[in-house]
Order: structure tokens, then sequence, then C-alpha cells
């Protein structure tokens, strides 16, 4: 039987867990440890309420994982949407339902706040979390490509 998954709203309080989980999040994207920036990002987001984090307590213990939406707009569809930005659930925990949870949740908390969609990318590699996406009813978006400019200091080049 599997343990009771709670799913809250993060605070303040939370942010020295928190943080490490993050840092933890990072780390599966191969970026280096930072934990000191990564409790100064979080702190951010939680006071300026530009995102909206969620946390999952397994059995009334600490942070299993967390997922982390950003309100964003889609101007051709004229609705308010969220960015799943974050999703993360700590080693010990995964394969017990704690992903499934805080995807649902954030689910439940889009469409109660009027949003039309929930988007997300992840690595084409990430076989475990698309296939949890896929069984949630997340579809491979075919009509659009998404490109990034990861730099700022770029310079488009063309030729004449």
């Amino acid at each position: 039987m599997k343990a009771d998954i709670l799913i809250e709203r993060a605070t303040l309080n939370e942010l020295p867990r928190l943080s490490q989980l993050f840092d933890g999040y990072r780390q599966f994207y191969r970026m280096t440890s930072d934990i000191s920036g990564a409790r100064d990002f979080l702190a951010a987001r939680l006071r300026h309420k530009d995102s909206i984090i969620l946390v999952a307590r397994v059995g009334g213990e600490s942070l299993a994982g967390f997922v982390q939406l950003y309100p964003m707009f889609s101007s051709v569809r004229m609705g308010a949407i969220w960015i799943l930005n974050d999703l993360y659930v700590q080693r010990d925990w995964r394969g017990q339902g704690v992903g499934q949870r805080l995807m649902e949740e954030a689910r439940i908390r889009a469409a109660q706040s009027g949003c039309i969609a929930l988007e997300l990318a992840t690595e084409k590699t990430n076989t475990r979390a698309k296939r949890l996406y896929e069984k949630l009813g997340y579809t491979l978006d075919e009509t659009f490509d998404h490109y990034h400019l990861r730099s700022l200091d770029q310079r488009a080049t063309t030729s004449s």
C-alpha cells in the first residue's frame, strides 16, 4: 500500500529542504551543484510570487518532490496558460506516485485558476518522464518547432 501523498503550495519555511531538492533537479540536468544559488532563486520566486511551487510530502515526512509552474499567456488562444517548468521527485520516492500526484494537482490548480492549458518540455531522452506525461494525457507538439536563443549577447548574422 502506498503512503498518503500531501500536495501543498510551498512557503519560505520549506526553503532549506526545497533548495536541496531544486539543486538535485538541476544536477539531474547536468548543472553544477549550487545550493546557495538555488536558495536565492527560489526565495525570489516565492517572494515575488512569479511562480507557483507545489511540494509533495509523503506520510507527513519531509519533502519528497516539487513542481514549479510559471503563469503565461497564449496570444493565439487568447488565454492564460501555465508553463510546467520543473518537476522533480527525490530518488527514494520515485515510482511511488509522487510525480503523478504533483502533476495532477498542477492540472487541478491550473483549471481552477482559469487556465486554458498546461505546457511543458523535457529532454528527448527522458523516457520515464515522457511515459508519465503521456499517461496523464499530454501530447507531443507536432505543429510548432521551438527555438531557444541561449545567449542574449549573440547577434544574428545574415548573408547578403
